[in-house]
């Protein structure tokens, strides 16, 4: 088992298709740069250059409006690995028609050329998200996306600077250097490729509707039929949103606001390039090798710090024109801007690795392509509507190039804080992720035994007032946990509680009305595929010890005989949570701040033959000695 993402890097199943979208992502950036310069090659005038930077554009984009039903209904029903291979072939062949249009400086074939680079894109995108899930573990999820979004900005940015560079060295033979470095990287990825192993299809007899108008509308609606799908899908789209306006203002920024060129614009680029490649690859350690949601809010508010901060680091124009990257460096507040540069692409990374992650984990096998398609439909249009609104704010409402950064800030904080309240889910899992990392340094075992779909049963022992919040930082779906009424209702916690859809829980004596109610809703919400958490000892250990499991848990299991998964807590005993110390004792700070705590895992058992009394031993040796 892999521990972290590199070691991903190591293992057949993942390192050839890294490779292959990585060579797909560098090329497609050398191509387009070289296109611009060959534009300044031929001397072109300044009419055909705006004609080239306003339909290149356009002509990559199309596509993802036109075939993306088709090519996701192709990615669901072709094996995956055969459908990368075809893919790269296409690349070849459009990477040659491209060669021919650099060997003849013929800029119609360039761009006839450039849709079919969009093309390839769309039928490759669908099946690059989908192939995750098939090749990785449910905890490899996010770690597999951190390296992906990483290699997929390092590429887009290394290819950017190696295809601007082409003409600047290689002079007179720049067509011909361009021509053969595209076809060549199209063929290294194609070799690549052939060392994918086996993926298979997500639904082979699936019956493809070539029609792409009413498919669109087909798989759009299969982006919305889960909530938290559905806003995470929107989420992606803001993320591409956001990317689309701050990068297409660098080249100005880089000019007006920082004083430099070209070359000044290709180092804030690479910034934020890096940047985002370091926080996606930071969110596996983050979310504790799980599909942490949580990280989301987080990503998306320090996003809006940062560029609110990039607002106040530059607001004028430049005092001093014509630098290059070391000359700005030594300007006074470069570091500020360097700095907010970097951090909006780390919390970028925040943001978006866990959305992919969990679209993969939360939509179904066989519909998963078809929702990366939807979902390449919506990133297109909103891309567009980046596009179309950074040249509206500039030219008619005259804003600067800081004020909109400052407008991005502020839509940026309104909308993440519309889609969590639509999906509260996101916001709670924020707040108990930061809660419970605060306070613990917390270890997850055996989570990946919980189904990615379907009912399911949890049951844990009960040490302490966070038990809950431990267990739902843990396990990557929701869960909805039953718990004692009076600790549902604690000032704050019940907030989370509230949002989470606990199940409060009384005695059969002492309110039997409640009693009544939780045992219906924990049957509704089992019989709907969520999964409910329960603590059988019915109360927190007063000793540390297990106390024995009650029988409320084979009366659940009579009438939803769904699979348990036994969980056990360890290290909690010592907590300021518990009822190790008295009320009064438990009011100073904790003993032990930061301490580890285990959460463990074991297989699932099948819920018509489980027992309270074996549940019970098997909670008891998951727990050990760690109480």
């Amino acid at each position: 088992m892999a521990h972290n993402q590199f070691e991903l890097l190591k293992q057949r199943r993942f390192l050839p298709f890294f490779l292959t979208q990585a060579f797909g992502a560098f090329n497609d950036n050398v191509y387009r740069q070289a296109i611009i310069g060959l534009l300044f090659y031929l001397g072109v005038s300044d009419e055909q250059r705006t004609l080239y930077t306003n339909l290149a554009p356009a002509l990559f984009i199309l596509p993802y409006f036109l075939f993306s039903a088709t090519a996701g209904q192709i990615a669901e029903k072709l094996e995956k690995h055969k459908l990368i291979r075809i893919t790269t072939a296409m690349e070849i062949a459009i990477m040659s028609l491209a060669a021919v249009g650099f060997l003849t400086q013929s800029l119609p074939v360039l761009l006839v050329a450039l849709f079919g680079t969009g093309l390839q894109s769309t039928l490759f995108g669908p099946v690059k998200y989908s192939i995750l899930p098939s090749v990785l573990k449910p905890e490899e999820l996010t770690g597999g996306n951190g390296l992906v979004e990483m290699g997929t900005s390092i590429s887009i940015l290394a290819g950017m600077i190696f295809g601007g560079l082409i003409f600047t060295l290689a002079g007179t033979h720049g067509p011909v250097v361009a021509a053969t470095a595209i076809v060549l990287l199209a063929i290294t990825g194609n070799i690549v490729s052939r060392m994918i192993p086996r993926a298979d299809a997500g639904e082979p007899d699936l019956a493809i509707n070539w029609n792409p108008l009413p498919e669109s509308v087909k798989i759009m609606r299969m982006t919305r039929r889960q909530p938290a799908v559905r806003n995470a899908v929107l989420g992606v789209s803001w993320f591409w949103f956001v990317g689309t306006v701050l990068t297409s203002q660098l080249p100005g920024y880089a000019e007006d606001n920082l004083g430099g060129g070209p070359t000044l614009y290709i180092f804030a680029l690479a910034l934020f390039s890096i940047g985002t490649g370091v926080g996606s690859m930071l969110c596996e350690r983050l979310s504790a090798r799980t599909v942490e949601i949580g990280l989301v809010p987080l990503g998306a508010f320090g996003m809006t710090a940062f560029m609110v901060d990039l607002y106040f680091a530059r607001t004028g124009a430049a005092t001093v024109t014509g630098l290059d990257v070391a000359g700005f460096v030594g300007q006074p507040g470069a570091w500020r801007v360097m700095v907010d540069l970097v951090g909006i692409g780390v919390f970028a990374g925040f943001f978006v690795v866990p959305l992919f992650a969990l679209i993969q984990s939360r939509s179904p096998k066989n519909e998963l392509s078809r929702v990366i398609a939807g979902m390449n439909i919506q990133n297109a249009g909103f891309i567009v509507s980046a596009a179309v609104l950074g040249v509206v704010v500039q030219r008619y409402l005259h804003w600067t190039i800081p004020q909109v950064f400052l407008g991005l800030a502020i839509a940026n904080a309104l909308v993440a804080i519309w889609i969590f309240t639509l999906v509260p889910e996101f916001l709670m899992r924020f707040m108990s992720w930061v809660l419970v990392r605060a306070l613990y340094r917390l270890r997850v075992k055996g989570v990946e035994q919980i189904p990615d779909e379907g009912a399911a049963l949890v049951v844990c022992n009960h040490v302490s007032y966070m038990d809950a919040l431990i267990l739902s930082a843990s396990i990557p779906r929701p869960v909805r946990f039953v718990m004692y009424y009076k600790i549902f209702n604690i000032p704050v916690m019940s907030w989370i509680f509230r949002t989470a859809k606990a199940i409060p829980i009384a005695g059969a004596r002492e309110n039997p009305e409640i009693m009544r109610r939780a045992f219906e809703e924990i049957e509704a919400a089992l019989a709907d595929g969520q999964i409910v958490g329960i603590f059988p000892e019915g109360a927190l250990t007063k000793d540390g010890e297990i106390a024995k499991f009650k029988s409320g848990v084979e009366h659940i299991l009579e009438k939803q005989p769904v699979p348990v998964i036994p969980m056990a807590l360890r290290g909690m005993w010592t907590s300021m949570w518990s009822h190790r110390d008295s009320r009064m004792s438990r009011m100073r700070v904790p003993r032990r701040f930061r301490a580890q705590v285990e959460v463990v895992a074991a297989a699932p058992v099948d819920g018509a033959a489980a027992s309270a009394e074996g549940l019970e031993a098997q909670v008891r040796a998951l727990r050990g000695d760690a109480a």
